[in-house]
């Protein structure tokens, strides 16, 4: 599949941001591996293997490297296909603003994810994702997606806020989809990192069911969650649960769980570890079966500084 215009720009523009900032005097090599895996209820499953080499790794927020990886999938009609994949991944900071990107490709088209934020009181964030639909129809013809959005957070005092996110989403094809997400978070005990929030989210396709993907003419879903942030010597812990309603253009309310965990090491040092794990039942775009939906996967890195 050769880039078209939209591919080459996302591209220029990921390649431009990567470029790395002067090294410090604290940056060191590093090496590294990340390790996903996915399951769901249609069997599919996926796992993907990286190692990571960085050239200058200062912290977890400030490194230059590539990333090499292996991803194997297998899908829904007991096909299996695996994929190398080679990306450039950097870390740093232009001006007020944090960047991180991973681009790169599969040996077709262009592939990775850019994230842009800032630390002002009204935070502002821009992104950018590619990658390959994960169903056999997906990698058999090759459907890949691009989903671009920013987001703004809308402090209202210490304990209550407020985050709206709009995101647009091409396929391979036809089909464009729009994104509108928002989020109302409270503080209950600041002190141990304890929130609630609610959350809601919607989206609507142009050209519903095309390209074997979960894609109705639109989908909608609300959910209260519960979060606790927690530091234990160093270490950064959260978790996170919801129960909530989610609806789309086939098919009535029905319910709908998330459940969510993530534990990160110090940024200091000469290891850095993280983990996430999450399951929920709210249909991705590698859903094939939309009734009783669910999946779950997790990710552990691993990184030595030297």
């Amino acid at each position: 599949m050769g880039w078209d215009m939209r591919t080459q720009t996302f591209a220029l523009i990921c390649y431009a941001l990567a470029s790395p900032q002067s090294a410090s005097a604290q940056a060191r090599p590093a090496i590294g591996t990340e390790v996903f895996v996915s399951t769901d209820s249609d069997n599919t499953d996926i796992v993907k293997v990286a190692l990571n080499f960085d050239l200058r790794n200062r912290t977890d927020k400030d490194y230059f490297g590539i990333s090499l990886e292996e991803a194997g999938f297998r899908s829904s009609d007991g096909s299996s296909d695996s994929r190398q994949r080679v990306f450039l991944r950097t870390a740093g900071t232009i001006g007020n603003w944090t960047l991180q990107t991973r681009t790169g490709t599969d040996g077709h088209t262009v592939i990775g994810s850019l994230t842009a934020h800032d630390d002002a009181r009204l935070r502002k964030e821009v992104f950018v994702e590619r990658d390959i639909i994960e169903t056999a129809r997906g990698l058999d013809e090759g459907i890949y997606t691009t989903f671009a959005g920013a987001a703004v957070d809308l402090p209202v005092n210490e304990s209550n806020a407020f985050t709206v996110l709009a995101g647009y989403q091409t396929f391979t094809g036809r089909n464009n989809r729009i994104h509108f997400r928002g989020n109302f978070l409270h503080s209950v005990k600041a002190d141990r990192g304890l929130t609630v929030q609610l959350r809601g989210r919607y989206f609507h396709s142009s050209v519903p069911f095309e390209g074997g993907y979960y894609s109705p003419k639109w989908y909608a879903e609300v959910m209260p969650v519960m979060q606790v942030r927690r530091f234990v010597r160093e270490w950064e812990v959260v978790g996170a649960t919801g129960l909530g309603i989610q609806r789309d253009g086939e098919a009535d309310w029905r319910q709908s769980r998330f459940l969510h965990v993530r534990f990160t090491s110090p940024s200091k040092g000469d290891w850095s570890v993280r983990g996430v794990f999450s399951f929920q039942n709210s249909p991705s775009d590698s859903a094939v079966n939309r009734s009783n939906y669910s999946f779950g996967q997790g990710m552990v890195s691993i990184l030595r500084r030297f």
